[in-house]
């Protein structure tokens, strides 16, 4: 299914013909360095750069026998460019192109999800705007809280895919470092100039210092941010989810015509992107885990960490550009029901505006707890006999005895309750619409 819905960009980032051309960038940027420096004769790099080339099946052919990846791809270029190839990876592991190339890969992958989270943060933007002063009930505990509107809980999540945003961008930077420094990270059969010369031409910093790898806390930043952002997909499609049930139908996903919901039942209209997102973001999650138990390894590295990178790495990038590309859909084909809105706002019967009424008494009783008591009386009443709390308030002798009329009937007033939404937009999205 993912793998049916990945965009050309990000499938073909990780394909090998993309990984393999980075190894042979790496290794030709190595070579020039190398030669300008004189640890190998000038006249070789011409005849590398002509000659290298790469055939993906033969590597896998070559792989089958070496059981070494990287041993087969050097292989392969072996047989194409001829007695030159002995100055090719001079010097060098195998993890200095693995990881170099890594990061480069996880870079651009970070890149995409980052176009991504800005496309959503647009669209989150937009429906904030359009039901900026759409009240609706706000829930706490999944129960009638006070009013809020459905702009602000757009806004919310508008602001925490900024959140998102800053922290990847932070990840991809932390993430954005290149190492050629030999066996344990000791330079013994390099320059650290060949490192430096490497890394300036493909926009990474050099490791400051570094074991045979690239230590592994950098890539569990990264793939955290991917399972925080994945955890914030998942809370607003709960959300949605939530909000689509038929006993409070405010929010639905998109149904689209010949959509089907039931192999058994014609009526259903479920929230399946919705649903497909939450189970995702566990393996976003799962994966994340992952990455943190692969900072731990053996002295100057092991390969424990090699064999689970090569599927959580590729797999929650992917994954997390899908679901932000699933999501942006959700929202942009949302459907929303304010008259559902206005129904469940009242549907308890004036209950939700407790907080004001408690606060206008509490002004004019001896003690708050005295106000709370009388509002709760009648709320616990409302609740059990099913009774309009609002007319039971209007009755109640222990509350005229305080307020008037005009005072109680300004307590039940929904505008009171909206009265800084501009302001918190403005908190939120600053002076431009």
């Amino acid at each position: 299914m993912i793998e049916r819905y990945t965009t050309p960009q990000m499938k073909f980032l990780w394909s090998d013909q993309n990984r393999f051309q980075k190894w042979l960038d790496i290794e030709t940027l190595a070579c020039e360095a190398m030669a300008r420096l004189g640890m190998i004769p000038q006249s070789v790099v011409s005849k590398i750069k002509q000659k290298a080339k790469f055939d993906v099946n033969r590597i896998a052919q070559i792989e089958e026998k070496t059981k070494h990846d990287v041993i087969a791809f050097l292989t392969n270029i072996a047989e194409n460019v001829g007695e030159e190839s002995k100055y090719i990876h001079f010097g060098m592991t195998s993890s200095d192109i693995l990881d170099t190339s890594l990061s480069l890969l996880m870079r651009e992958s970070g890149e995409l999800i980052l176009q991504d989270l800005e496309k959503l943060s647009k669209s989150l933007k937009n429906r904030a705007f359009e039901f900026k002063h759409t009240p609706m009930i706000g829930r706490t505990h999944g129960v009638h809280a006070e009013p809020i509107t459905l702009g602000l809980k757009f806004a919310l999540w508008y602001a925490e895919i900024q959140r998102d945003i800053e922290r990847l961008k932070k990840a991809i930077e932390t993430i954005s470092v290149g190492k050629i420094s030999g066996a344990v990270g000791t330079f013994s059969n390099l320059s650290p100039k060949v490192e430096e010369y490497v890394c300036k031409k493909l926009k990474l910093k050099p490791a400051p210092i570094s074991s045979q790898i690239i230590q592994r806390d950098r890539h569990a930043e990264f793939m955290t941010a991917l399972a925080i952002i994945a955890s914030s997909i998942e809370k607003f499609a709960t959300e949605i989810r939530s909000l689509q049930r038929t006993e409070i139908l405010e929010l639905e996903e998109g149904f689209s015509q010949g959509q089907k919901g039931s192999s058994a039942m014609p009526h259903k209209r479920n929230p399946i992107t919705c649903e497909r997102i939450c189970g995702l973001a566990r393996l976003v999650r799962t994966n994340a885990q992952a990455s943190l138990e692969n900072i731990t390894l053996w002295h100057e590295r092991d390969i424990s960490h090699s064999s689970v990178e090569r599927v959580i790495i590729p797999d929650s990038t992917i994954i997390v550009d899908y679901m932000l590309i699933q999501f942006n859909r959700i929202m942009e084909n949302l459907l929303v029901y304010p008259e559902n809105m206005t129904k469940n706002l009242n549907k308890t019967g004036g209950m939700i505006f407790s907080g004001r009424l408690l606060l206008e008494l509490a002004k004019k009783t001896s003690t708050k707890e005295e106000a709370y008591q009388i509002v709760q009386d009648n709320a616990m009443k409302a609740w059990k006999e099913e009774l309009n709390f609002k007319e039971l308030i209007k009755n109640d002798r222990r509350i005229k005895k305080y307020l008037k009329e005009k005072e109680i009937e300004e307590c039940f007033c929904l505008d009171y309750y909206l009265r800084n939404v501009d302001y918190i937009f403005k908190r939120v999205f600053g002076d431009k619409r």
